[in-house]
């Protein structure tokens, strides 16, 4: 068994980490090719992250689907920077919306630079892998245009809040649907598409990328309340500094309203407070670390993970789908 990329799966199989591995070399080569300006600010602010490192979990969802058809099909790198271009144009973006000092153990480029800078880096990444998807046909073009709505659509979803009639949680699981499912599942499309694989394969693939890919955040979720910061690259408690409800917390928030314990109502009512102060946000971290919400919001993205796991029946079994369902023990790891 081999560790492969910086996401850290498990592969068994020796072709297959070969193959990986020397797919996620081209990748990181055309990352660095594609955020390169003219202009050095641009290209510092570009490869700020890129260089930072990451998980790289979309590139090697892309790699892996290809084993499906021609792994060494002309688009199947080009496709895995692309979503990785987009993922990173999301996180310049996402950095300002978050007021964020840290992402990827390093100052984030905002803090780095200014606001401007940082959404206008993202801006300039966006339009890089337009750039990219334009020789990957008009049909990739659509595919990511549409993924590209649904992840907008998402974050504004976020930014409204659920309507009065609408469970929380419901609403919660429609935001990372869009926010983080959306690009997940066409990571691996593309590479089902690219590789030329049979369309009922590809199907397969791009309903495993969408539960996984919201398993995926979900762990992140749980990191985010659970680590030390080491292991996610953020400050831990972000999402509770910047009022964003995650799993953990609309668990909390039900019991409360259900009538809980005195205990979980006043951790509610300090989780609604302003948490900018850096004693009261501690203190909501370390309840929220101790409270069973955080084991609720564990176990519902093991069934994630699960029910991704159980989309991968229908593929051929062979080391990639193998490789797959480690994928979904690896996110579970994540959340601990």
């Amino acid at each position: 068994m081999t560790v492969v990329g910086p996401f850290g799966l498990s592969v068994r199989d020796k072709a297959l980490e070969a193959d990986v591995q020397a797919g996620l070399s081209a990748v990181e080569h055309g990352l660095i090719a594609a955020t390169k300006s003219d202009v050095p600010l641009v290209t510092d602010a570009a490869q700020h992250l890129v260089r930072a490192g990451g998980k790289r979990f979309r590139p090697l969802l892309t790699l892996l689907a290809a084993q499906f058809g021609d792994p060494h099909a002309p688009g199947v790198v080009p496709s895995a920077v692309v979503v990785e271009l987009t993922h990173l144009a999301t996180l310049y973006h996402d950095d300002v919306m978050d007021e964020a000092d840290v992402r990827r153990g390093v100052p984030s480029a905002n803090a780095n630079w200014d606001n401007s800078v940082a959404v206008l880096t993202g801006d300039f990444l966006f339009a890089r892998a337009s750039h990219v998807l334009a020789d990957l046909g008009p049909e990739a073009v659509r595919i990511q245009a549409e993924a590209f709505e649904r992840l907008v659509t998402g974050q504004i979803l976020e930014t409204a809040g659920p309507r009065p009639e609408q469970d929380p949680i419901d609403h919660y699981l429609d935001v990372l649907a869009g926010k983080t499912g959306s690009l997940i599942a066409v990571s691996a499309r593309f590479g089902g598409l690219m590789s030329g694989a049979d369309e009922r394969t590809v199907s397969v693939l791009t309903q495993f990328g969408e539960r996984v890919g919201i398993a995926f955040q979900l762990a992140d979720d749980v990191l985010d309340i659970a680590s030390d910061g080491h292991e996610s690259g953020k400050t831990p408690g972000t999402d509770l500094r910047e009022g964003v409800a995650t799993l953990p917390v609309l668990h909390l928030r039900a019991r409360a309203a259900r009538g809980g314990s005195a205990e979980d109502r006043a951790l509610a009512e300090l989780l609604a407070g302003d948490l900018d102060d850096d004693a009261r946000h501690a203190e909501a971290l370390a309840g929220l670390r101790a409270h069973p919400a955080l084991q609720e919001a564990r176990a519902y993205t093991v069934r994630c993970a699960e029910q991704a796991r159980e989309t991968l029946g229908p593929l051929p079994d062979c080391a990639a789908k193998d490789a797959l369902a480690a994928l979904c023990d690896a996110v579970v790891h994540r959340a601990g």
